[in-house]
């Protein structure tokens, strides 16, 4: 593995860990920043097909989400998405040129792929961290750790996410580098068949052990069910996002991340992950047994 995909990873994971550790509204600033910048790169290949998004009213209403989210996990953010695509409708029938189904779908899109979905990491990190924040801005410092059961549920479920997720990437890179025989997808011609299914495998082993450590309801079971539905999704985020490259006809979707290239060749496995793993934790694991 190159050393700069080495390092810029090393400082992605620290950055990851900082935020998700004190959550609160240094987590949704420093997410917010995350899908500003991958927005941008999405828009950047919706306009190389020639389409022309409502870009700027795109971004601004997604960091609206995001606030709300915050302000409001349980409910008021579901409702922005549709208050929020109308008005994007609204703004393209007034433009000078008229607009296409591509530009409205793309738009659409974008607020929904680059803001909606992601704003659900938001709302799995403040679950139960209000009560328990020690820092400005809602924030939360846990040392000295007074034991793991003392942590906000928002705090270990979305590392114990971001763990299989890690785990998925990282175990279908190395697996199907050096024993990948079988392609997976034309989309993606790198990734192989075997690197898939141990990546995988890799986020069930990480999501059995995190939720036998954390005592959750119906372990190991429920870790395995986690660690299945963590490692499809992200994969498929991952397959969605090269089939948008792919049609743009572009290799990244930026530059930003020396040996990744952009936020959103390193963010999309963790698009459609969110707001599974956060009804996950929210609807189903509350009706398993103890």
């Amino acid at each position: 593995m190159p050393l700069p995909r080495i390092l810029s990873s090393i400082v992605a994971i620290a950055l990851a860990l900082g935020m998700i550790t004190l959550g609160g509204w240094y987590f949704t600033i420093g997410f917010g920043i995350i899908i500003y910048l991958g927005q941008q790169e999405y828009f950047q290949l919706a306009r190389a097909k020639g389409m022309a998004p409502a870009g700027k009213t795109t971004l601004v209403v997604s960091q609206i989400l995001l606030v709300i989210s915050t302000l409001s996990p349980t409910g008021l953010a579901d409702a922005v998405l549709p208050v929020a695509g109308t008005f994007i409708c609204f703004y393209l029938l007034f433009q000078p040129k008229f607009a296409t189904i591509a530009d409205i779908s793309a738009s659409i899109l974008g607020l929904f792929y680059g803001g909606y979905l992601p704003s659900y990491w938001v709302r799995l990190r403040a679950l139960g961290s209000v009560e328990v924040s020690n820092l400005p801005l809602d924030g939360f410092w846990p040392f000295p750790l007074t034991g793991v059961q003392n942590l906000p549920m928002g705090l270990t479920a979305t590392f114990l996410a971001f763990g299989c997720i890690w785990a998925a990437d990282i175990g279908a890179y190395i697996f199907g580098k050096f024993f990948g025989r079988t392609r997976l997808s034309d989309i993606s011609p790198k990734k192989t068949v075997e690197g898939a299914v141990f990546g995988v495998l890799g986020s069930v082993a990480v999501a059995m052990a995190g939720t036998w450590y954390l005592n959750w309801p119906g372990s190991p079971l429920s870790g395995m069910a986690l660690g299945l539905m963590i490692g499809i999704a992200s994969l498929l985020g991952d397959l969605t996002e090269s089939m948008m490259k792919r049609d743009a006809g572009v290799k990244d979707s930026g530059q930003l991340i020396p040996g990744h290239g952009g936020i959103l060749d390193r963010a999309d496995s963790y698009v459609f992950t969110a707001p599974l793993v956060y009804y996950f934790v929210t609807l189903l694991l509350p009706l398993l047994p103890s």
